[in-house]
């Protein structure tokens, strides 16, 4: 059985200020949305779109920017909304402590969706071709986001049989019992493997809204199957048919995924080149 290393979650200290691991595991996740962005931007159709300026390095800074704040303001609002509402509900003024922890995927899911529509309004596009553009620059950045869990040891796997040759103890579990390392199952399913799929498929022009199906699918699907081996939160367990919060809430993600999937086949818009 391995045992979980228990990192030091500070990497770097400089005085008075510490940086953490997880806070690079964030400035690496957006650094390869920048990458990526500025890559997929090399591709039809939007090769043929930068050149008359409608797409361009300026527009993908600024959907960083949206996204960042998506990603903060939603993830931690999610948080609160899907995981805590009663003690937010008594305890207001502790939404906004941040450094405290608690956030949520899908509700930086929600955050950035809206920050990207926000970003197609004010660039007078329509707001699935900004989603499209933006989804197969998202799995790395959260694969990316596992590793930060993985080094701090957190958000660990359930009791796993202990011939399993890549059982991991956590001690930050309170136990030695071996767990599987649920981080990594995440770190490959919805980050490297919804990655390679993504950029696969959205190489060639799709309908508008077809490729954002996909990833709501995709990544649905796959946080659904991980869940399985994720240890539940401490304070909800499982919740009705045995399902995780994380399930429940992968059950509408997918299931929109479909639906939006069939409607961009149906309706045949291809991406606007003009």
């Amino acid at each position: 059985m391995l045992i979980h290393p228990q990192f030091d979650p500070v990497a770097l200290s400089l005085g008075p200020v510490s940086i953490h691991w997880y806070g690079i595991t964030y400035l690496v996740a957006f650094m390869l949305f920048l990458g990526l962005a500025r890559w997929r931007l090399q591709h039809e159709p939007y090769a043929s779109l930068s050149k008359s300026g409608t797409w361009n390095v300026q527009f993908i800074d600024d959907l960083m920017t949206y996204g960042l704040l998506g990603v903060v303001l939603g993830g931690r609002l999610g948080y609160c909304l899907f995981y805590q509402p009663g003690y937010y509900a008594a305890h207001p003024l502790e939404i906004a402590y941040v450094w405290q922890g608690g956030m949520s995927f899908h509700g930086g899911m929600l955050g950035v969706i809206g920050a990207m529509a926000l970003a197609a309004w004010r660039k007078k596009r329509h707001w699935l071709e900004v989603t499209d553009f933006v989804a197969p620059c998202v799995p790395t950045g959260l694969a990316a986001g596992r590793i930060g869990n993985f080094i701090n040891g957190e958000l660990w796997g359930r009791a796993a049989d202990p011939s399993l040759p890549w059982a991991m103890a956590f001690p930050q579990s309170g136990s030695q019992w071996p767990r599987h390392p649920s981080q990594i199952y995440q770190f490959l399913l919805e980050g490297l493997l919804l990655f390679a799929v993504l950029w696969w498929l959205a190489r060639k022009p799709r309908p508008t809204g077809w490729v954002s199906g996909v990833f709501l699918v995709g990544y649905g699907s796959l946080r659904f199957a991980a869940e399985y081996f994720r240890e539940p939160d401490a304070h909800l367990g499982l919740l009705s048919l045995g399902l995780s919060m994380g399930q429940w809430l992968c059950v509408p993600m997918v299931l929109i995924g479909i639906g939006l999937m069939v409607w961009s086949q149906r309706r045949l818009v291809p991406v606007d080149h003009t």
